[in-house]
């Protein structure tokens, strides 16, 4: 892929200035920061908009005012701050719609581990021992993360309620790491301070009063018709695990589509027919199922009954926090058992790039209830974008756009990452971030932990 810079460096004469991504020599330009304007066009780059009406532009620009997408064409006037994105792919920003946030401080202490091992060491042990503070700075530590892989939505599975404390904690790491989230209330280790379910109700009054905040409210339910009841009476949508063949079919009557599913590795043909009858979702964390003995990510089955699946991180304790590696694990075992199934003499179903892109995208923003505001490049949606930069070794040249960015990418090449309209990653890091001052408190956290 070869992009010109068309009438770009011409048209820029009356604009607040110009702006360019990538990664530069010049110390200069090195120390260049990114526009806080709340007019903001990006110029000359390769969108992949995920947007039917929209599709892909080879070369295109794209105007945010005040936080959301108002316009994408394949030239728009100079206006407002321009940043010239040329040598850059713009797709939506990766949505995650379960991960265990408050392991943050956790990250790769089980590269081993089985499921059991998880269930032992980590709900078992560690988290009767988090302190609130454990919990907050595991939260901001896993939500930094995830926005420089290019995560701009994140659904919080936070079962680590022990306490009141150990919630707002988590829930003000959460909002303080700037990313869009929805915060999944749990339970948590066993203790007289643990005030789950009921608490949602607080939540709920305290902290997301508001659908418009950046962090919406969600319940980490169980296979209780009571946690679901309670989660629809404060307007929560609802997460649950559900591993064990049968376990869905008791909740038949309260399954919707504000139910999403996670795993799903053991299900019944019937459970799979609820799941598709009344639109509920479905989060697949491929590498780690693989990985600790969840069993086999059921892609085939989704796919069988037209259920699309949506992607998830589920625990850093054994897995990096991309979605590059989830769209690659779970592209690469769909096409592993299409094609053994061809063998069989079974119809050939194989998944493009497109669907993967599509699953760690705008399935992700259905799935997590932020379809109307996310997951796809869309006037009218917020501006939650990045910028992958084509010009690296990694990559170059590109010969395929949307296959490079599922297939040869990974969080090297996310040059920039926009949150609401407001820039989160610029030339490759982090933007408002004291890294250092986060490092400490996490490397506090692992001592006490770890004692």
């Amino acid at each position: 892929m070869t992009i010109s810079r068309r009438k770009f460096l011409s048209g820029v004469g009356g604009a607040a200035g110009l702006l360019t991504l990538g990664r530069h020599t010049s110390s200069s330009k090195r120390n260049e920061t990114p526009p806080e304007a709340d007019k903001i066009l990006l110029k000359g780059g390769y969108i992949i908009s995920m947007d039917d009406e929209i599709g892909e532009l080879p070369e295109g620009d794209i105007l945010i005012e005040n936080g959301k997408i108002s316009r994408i064409a394949e030239e728009i006037e100079s206006q407002g701050e321009v940043i010239d994105a040329s040598d850059h792919i713009i797709i939506p920003g990766f949505v995650d719609t379960h991960r265990h946030m408050w392991q943050g401080t956790l990250r790769n202490i089980l590269p081993n581990g089985t499921l059991e091992d998880y269930m032992e060491t980590i709900t078992g042990t560690y988290r009767s021992k988090f302190r609130p503070e454990d919990a907050y700075i595991g939260d901001l530590v896993s939500g930094l993360s995830a926005i420089s892989a290019g995560v701009t939505t994140v659904l919080d599975w936070s079962h680590i309620g022990n306490s009141p404390d150990h919630t707002d904690a988590a829930i003000e790491g959460l909002m303080e790491s700037g990313i869009r989230g929805v915060y999944a209330y749990g339970g948590g280790a066993e203790g007289e301070q643990n005030r789950f379910p009921e608490d949602i109700k607080r939540l709920r009054e305290e902290w997301f009063n508001s659908d418009d905040q950046l962090v919406t409210l969600a319940m980490a339910a169980g296979i209780n018709e009571d946690q679901w009841k309670l989660a629809r009476d404060v307007g929560a949508s609802i997460s649950v695990h559900v591993n064990t063949s049968g376990d869905l079919l008791p909740m038949a009557e309260l399954m919707g589509e504000d139910v999403t599913c996670i795993h799903c590795a053991r299900l019944l043909d019937e459970e799979w027919e609820l799941m598709a009858d009344f639109g509920a979702g479905l989060s697949i964390s491929a590498p780690i199922e693989m990985q600790m003995g969840h069993g086999i990510p059921p892609i085939m089955q989704a796919r069988r009954h037209g259920i699309k699946p949506s992607l998830s991180v589920d625990v850093e304790t054994s897995i990096a926090t991309d979605m590059f590696t989830q769209m690659r694990s779970i592209f690469s075992l769909q096409r592993m058992q299409a094609h053994y199934e061809e063998q069989q003499g079974d119809t050939k179903d194989l998944m493009t790039v497109e669907e993967a892109l599509e699953y760690a995208t705008l399935q992700g923003a259905k799935d997590n209830g932020l379809a109307d505001k996310t997951g796809s490049l869309s006037p009218g949606k917020a501006a939650d974008l990045i910028a992958l930069r084509t010009k690296d070794i990694n990559v170059f040249p590109v010969n395929h756009p949307l296959g490079a960015a599922v297939l040869n990418m990974d969080t090297s090449n996310v040059d920039m990452v926009m949150i609401n309209g407001k820039i989160k990653k610029w030339k490759g890091e982090l933007i408002g971030v004291d890294l250092e001052k986060i490092f400490e408190e996490a490397a506090e956290s692992q001592r006490y932990l770890t004692e």
